[in-house]
């Protein structure tokens, strides 16, 4: 979707690149190489882009009520139990919820920001509004992206130039 003339887009202008640079990384890795941790108490590579995709779901699609009801399918990609994914799904998994997230940046203004969302967590109910989802998957993209990058790298394997 081409982003209106008052979309959230322009605010968000570097996420566009960070999502390539995760996807471009993906791409090449082996089976063997996304079974890398930092350590042995880490997160393999292939969880961690399988948590970046999961939470971009539940907060973006679950929380907020955003993108087709497809998407629902990536979020059970990081829980405890599931299965090792493949650098094609996880490209899928991460291209499908850029899109999901772009759509909105295209679509939302500034007044859009404002809009609140509830949900019930058990006897707990959580409130946030948009402007705090969008920053909250946005940091959460960097932060686990940064540490993708770091695992890659004390393997010895390229990471992205920032």
């Amino acid at each position: 979707m081409a982003p209106g003339t008052n979309s959230l887009t322009r605010f968000y202008d570097g996420w566009p690149a960070y999502q390539s640079m995760l996807v471009e990384r993906i791409a090449t890795l082996t089976p063997e190489q996304l079974a890398l941790q930092a350590a042995p108490h880490q997160r393999p590579v292939w969880l961690i882009a399988a948590h970046i995709i999961g939470t971009r779901v539940g907060w973006f699609h679950g929380f907020m009520g955003e993108g087709d009801p497809s998407i629902a399918a990536f979020d059970p990609w990081d829980f405890d139990d599931a299965p090792p994914r493949t650098a094609a799904e996880l490209m899928a998994g991460l291209t499908a919820t850029w899109q999901m997230i772009e759509d909105g940046l295209n679509h939302w203004t500034p007044e859009n920001l404002a809009d609140s969302f509830s949900r019930r967590y058990g006897e707990r109910e959580v409130t946030h509004p948009r402007a705090w989802v969008i920053w909250h998957v946005l940091e959460h993209d960097i932060h686990h992206g940064g540490e993708l990058f770091l695992t890659l790298g004390s393997h010895g394997l390229p990471t992205p130039e920032m």
